[in-house]
């Protein structure tokens, strides 16, 4: 299909902002989803990208939108399909980028959805395919039979891979995510950790057919087999259509199971609530009525809870053990309540997968904070203020970069006031510290230098004095001036402590 097909259908609503001539009748390879600033790595040529222009703000100006659309054209994407309800219209700016790159520029009114258009594309692309004189398809007509029946009947991707490619003697074949997640291989294919098929997609070899979808950056789908000369490309197209149908029905479910588990979450995050509503909302979530569970919140870039939401549940994806749903809270955060296995440990870890999962947007700072165990539904609420405090903790320790911080990993007094919250540890610092707290002058830095030593030292002159390199008497008379200073008394342990939380609350 082509672009041009898309504008002529009436239920969506789209108007064509900007385009000419043979670029409305490129052909449309698929549909990708993105409110990246830079999502050039995650588009396959000849896709139509679907933006709400979240990235864009009216103080970027015509900067941010040429460093987005020359990403769409260097991709060679087919056309930016932009959501007007963001801004409420598409900036001009936009099109101006557009027209200049020459890309084509197609608004979407706010009561269209993308889950619209992309069924719009899918269905006209498999329509095509149905009308096709029976020589025209690659597939044997009795696979094309069968496949259909399983898809109907509901069949897991394991099973519609193995009978898709079972005619061409089954060839090892995988179906991955972006973070390494094998959503099912043929049984020639090897069992891969997550960092092995994470390799394998970054290889130089093999061949790579991406599963068309409404995804983001973490959940894409791709088709890969190392060796294709046993697979007519023909062939591997309509298996990945296929895949793409069964695609959208776990999208559907997905997005059904998001709506539940908002609903949960927003009854653990009210507080106590009454046991019957709650075990209505796990059952309604596909969660057992008993614990133990724990509760994940996570955030993604500047607050962007979609693709936080994405990120968490294609990591808790990965542990098929562990059943979860996740949601986001009232507030906006991302959130999810596992219910774990009572004998398998610690449960849900995160820690090992968020690298992958991170690696997928390293652009993007993610973070994640686990709760402690909680043995039923009661404790859901405080399993989400441990969450909320092991994230703080989290994002504190690598504020631009990724972490996951379980509360069991507050065990030192760093780590734990690491989550009390920024305005607070400040205030704390402020007024234990006195004047030393901001070393405005050069003799408060030099008492601060000394402070932090003698503490490292515990107390130590004598140690002190000598990473210092100066005499006791001299560490003698700075930590006195700095009792005076800040009304602490270096000889209590107590005050000591007082002073070391200080100084880590800077």
């Amino acid at each position: 299909m082509h672009v041009q097909d898309l504008l002529q259908l009436d239920a969506l609503g789209l108007t064509l902002l900007w385009g000419e001539g043979p670029l409305l009748t490129r052909e449309v390879s698929g549909v990708t989803a993105t409110d990246l600033a830079d999502p050039a790595r995650f588009l396959q040529p000849g896709e139509l990208v679907l933006s709400g222009l979240v990235w864009w703000a009216p103080g970027d100006g015509r900067a941010g939108a040429d460093r987005f659309v020359s990403a769409l054209r260097a991709a060679g994407a087919t056309a930016l399909l932009a959501g007007e309800e963001t801004h409420g219209t598409v900036p001009d700016v936009l099109a101006e980028s557009c027209r200049a790159h020459g890309v084509v520029l197609v608004a979407v009114p706010a009561q269209t959805s993308f889950r619209d258009v992309t069924e719009a594309v899918y269905l006209r692309q498999w329509g095509e395919l149905s009308r096709r004189p029976h020589g025209h398809y690659a597939l044997p007509e009795n696979v094309r039979g069968e496949l259909a029946g399983l898809l109907a009947a509901d069949a897991a991707a394991e099973i519609l891979l193995e009978r898709a490619f079972a005619h061409l003697g089954g060839p090892p074949c995988h179906l991955l995510t972006a973070t390494g997640r094998t959503i099912a291989r043929t049984p020639a294919a090897p069992e891969l950790t997550a960092r092995q098929a994470v390799r394998e997609l970054a290889g130089p070899t093999g061949t790579g057919l991406p599963i068309d979808g409404e995804c983001g950056p973490y959940d894409s789908w791709q088709l890969r087999l190392p060796d294709t000369a046993d697979v007519p490309p023909r062939v591997l197209h309509e298996i990945a259509e296929v895949l793409a149908r069964c695609r959208r029905r776990d999208e559907r479910r997905h997005a059904a199971g998001r709506r539940a588990a908002d609903e949960l979450l927003a009854l653990a995050g009210d507080g106590p609530a009454e046991a019957t509503a709650l075990r209505a909302a796990l059952h309604a979530c596909g969660l057992p009525a008993t614990g133990p569970y724990r509760v994940v919140v996570a955030t993604a870039g500047g607050g962007e809870a979609g693709l936080a939401v994405q990120a968490l549940a294609e990591a808790l994806r990965h542990s098929p053990g562990e059943p979860f749903a996740a949601g986001r809270l009232p507030g906006g955060e991302a959130a999810a309540v596992v219910r774990v296995d009572p004998d398998a440990g610690d449960g849900v870890p995160l820690g090992e997968l968020w690298p992958l999962v991170h690696g997928c947007a390293p652009r993007v700072p993610l973070h994640a904070g686990v709760s402690g165990r909680v043995a039923g539904a009661e404790g859901l609420n405080s399993a989400l203020h441990q969450a909320r405090y092991a994230l703080a903790a989290a994002r504190r320790g690598d504020p631009d970069g990724a972490g996951v911080t379980c509360v069991e990993d507050l065990s030192t007094m760093g780590a734990l006031l690491a989550g009390v919250p920024a305005d607070v540890r400040t205030a704390f610092s402020t007024r234990v510290l006195g004047p030393l707290a901001h070393g405005g002058s050069a003799s408060h830095r030099m008492l601060l230098e000394t402070l932090e030593t003698f503490l490292a030292q515990h107390g130590s002159w004598a140690r002190t004095a000598e990473q210092l390199h100066l005499h006791v008497n001299t560490v003698h008379y700075r930590v006195q001036r700095i009792e005076r200073l800040t009304g602490r008394d270096l000889s209590r342990l107590d005050h000591k402590l007082d002073l070391q939380a200080a100084l880590l609350c800077r």
